[in-house]
Formats: structure tokens, C-alpha cells, sequence
């Protein structure tokens, strides 16, 4: 895999290690952030975003698939539940879009990680993870990685 310097990743609801807004969150809506790249290599065929939750062994909280590479572009807020989101896979709450940041104690980190690919990946069904992973496997032209932190009120 090429590492592109170039490709970002912001939301405009948190900064790079910010706090994620509780509307995000098991808390709130549990609405899918916005979120804006730019830089995507030229020769990108689709796109894929994982996000997970280091803190927890990994665990998934999203699964996004063969968006179309575009050189920049975006998701808006809540488009997780829009019929018009690009495809989605099961994230490891056993459902398919997001679902947001749940720690059990603790702030915990939640990393959205854009992935440039080079096909589409034509998986079928709900794939998770790891699917994806193995999808791309050989096939990722650049990533980068957009962190985030919640910690609970209760």
C-alpha cells in the first residue's frame, strides 16, 4: 500500500483526538457524523470506511463499502439511515450502519479509517470487517485515519 500524505479525513463535529459530540453517541442520536476528505489517489475505484473502537479490542461500530472514489468529497451527518448512503456493512452491535460510541467506562477512542481502493469490492450480503479487510487485502492505494474520543455520563 502507497501511503498518500494528501489524503484527510475531518468532520466538522470533532477535531483530530476531539471529543465526539454526544449526538453521535448511544447517548444521543446515534447519528453517523459528517465527515470531508480530501486527497483521494487518482487511480481510487471505490472507497471503504471502517470505524472501530481501539479501547475494545477493535470492536466495530461501522461499515461502509464501495462508496465512489471521488479526489474529495463527503458524507453528511445521519447518513447512515438515508436510503441514499452508499452501502453498509454489520458493524459488531450485530446491526447494519453505524452505531455510535457506547463505552462501557472509561473515554475510549473511536478511529474512522478511509480507505482508497483500487476495485470495487463486490462482496455480497452484509459483510463485516473483516470481510472488508480481507476485500482489500492488496488492493489499498492509500488510508488515513480520523480520531475521536467520548467518555460517558451517567
Amino acid at each position: 500500500m502507497a501511503t498518500d500524505t494528501d489524503f484527510g479525513l475531518t468532520s466538522p463535529a470533532f477535531d483530530e483526538g476531539g471529543d465526539i459530540p454526544r449526538r453521535f453517541t448511544c447517548d444521543g442520536d446515534d447519528a453517523s457524523p459528517a465527515l470531508a476528505w480530501t486527497g483521494a489517489p487518482a487511480d481510487a475505484v471505490s472507497l471503504a470506511l471502517i470505524v472501530d473502537d481501539p479501547d475494545a479490542r477493535g470492536f466495530v461500530h461501522w461499515v461502509l463499502l464501495d462508496a465512489a472514489a471521488t479526489a474529495s468529497g463527503g458524507l453528511p451527518e445521519g447518513i447512515s439511515t438515508s436510503p441514499d448512503a452508499p452501502r453498509q456493512g454489520r458493524n459488531d452491535f450485530g446491526r447494519t450502519g453505524y452505531g455510535g460510541p457506547c463505552p462501557p467506562s472509561g473515554t475510549h477512542r473511536y478511529r474512522f479509517t478511509l480507505f482508497a481502493v483500487d476495485r470495487m469490492l463486490g462482496l455480497t450480503g452484509t459483510p463485516g470487517a473483516a470481510d472488508v479487510h480481507g476485500a482489500m487485502d492488496g488492493h489499498i492505494l492509500a488510508q488515513t485515519t480520523l480520531t475521536g474520543r467520548y467518555t460517558r455520563s451517567r
